[in-house]
C-alpha cells in the first residue's frame, strides 16, 4: 500500500479535507487529517471516522498500522 493511496481514500471519505500521509515501509503510516467534518467531535470520534474509511485495508493487513493526528481547520490554525 502506498501513502498516496491512503491519502486518496481519506480525502474521498472526508470530502474537502486536507490530508498528509507518510510511510516508507508499505505497512506503517502516519497521517495528519484536517477536516470540517471533525467539528464538534471528540478526538476518539475523529479517529474512528478515519479508521472507518481505511477499515478494509486495516482488516486485510494491507495497512498494519496507521498513526494519526486529526484537527478541525480551527485547531490546525491554532497549533504551533
Amino acid at each position: 500500500m502506498r501513502a498516496e493511496h491512503i491519502k486518496q481514500l481519506i480525502e474521498a471519505g472526508l470530502p474537502g479535507s486536507e490530508v498528509q500521509v507518510n510511510g516508507d515501509d508499505g505497512q506503517h503510516f502516519d497521517a495528519i487529517v484536517v477536516s470540517l467534518s471533525f467539528v464538534g467531535k471528540s478526538m476518539i470520534e475523529q479517529h474512528r471516522m478515519v479508521n472507518a474509511i481505511v477499515g478494509e485495508q486495516l482488516r486485510s493487513g494491507e495497512i498494519h498500522a496507521l498513526s494519526m493526528k486529526t484537527y478541525t481547520p480551527e485547531s490546525w490554525a491554532k497549533r504551533a
